[in-house]
């Protein structure tokens, strides 16, 4: 994938698990797309998911969170739903480590089981400035309730992004 190419993530809503592939890079720009997928597909009584990262180039903190979030939330279902984090390459594994997500999702080497068919493309949703600062500091929160020290890494773009929600701006 060119860095022309717009990134997309590429979802099969019929497997179980469903699976996510994502195709590019994977930031807060495109986040609030998955989330708002993963919230329907949890709607929908799915709790096992896939995200597959094979072709995915690079990805940010707020998107790491949406997974973070999505993880913790699984947890708490009795019984518990899945987060599988497939196929993530070197860079991209060691982003995983360093925020913590390895504890809270199973990370897997191996192709998932539905990746061939994924085809339908999330659109994208537009967001107001506002309901956007909301998606990153609730993402960046969810990285701190998977690991207490990344309190440390981002606390000055919570206190800034806590600012901006309270002032409505």
């Amino acid at each position: 994938m060119s860095d022309s190419t717009p990134p997309v993530f590429l979802v099969d809503a019929q497997a179980d698990p469903v699976v996510i592939r994502i195709e590019g890079r994977a930031s807060f720009i495109n986040s609030g797309a998955l989330r708002d997928f993963i919230v329907e597909m949890r709607r929908q009584g799915r709790v096992r998911f896939v995200v597959d990262f094979k072709h995915c180039a690079s990805m940010d903190s707020t998107f790491l969170g949406v997974l973070a979030g999505t993880a913790l939330e699984l947890r708490k279902l009795s019984p518990p739903g899945a987060l599988i984090l497939a196929r993530a390459g070197e860079r991209n594994l060691e982003l995983i480590h360093n925020l913590g997500l390895h504890r809270l999702a199973l990370v897997e080497t191996s192709a998932p089981r539905a990746a061939a068919s994924c085809g339908q493309a999330l659109p994208a949703a537009p967001r107001t400035e506002l309901d956007s600062a909301r998606l990153v500091l609730e993402a960046h929160e969810n990285l701190v309730a998977a690991d207490g020290a990344n309190l440390d890494k981002f606390q000055d773009v919570l206190a800034f992004l806590r600012n901006r929600v309270a002032g409505g701006r």
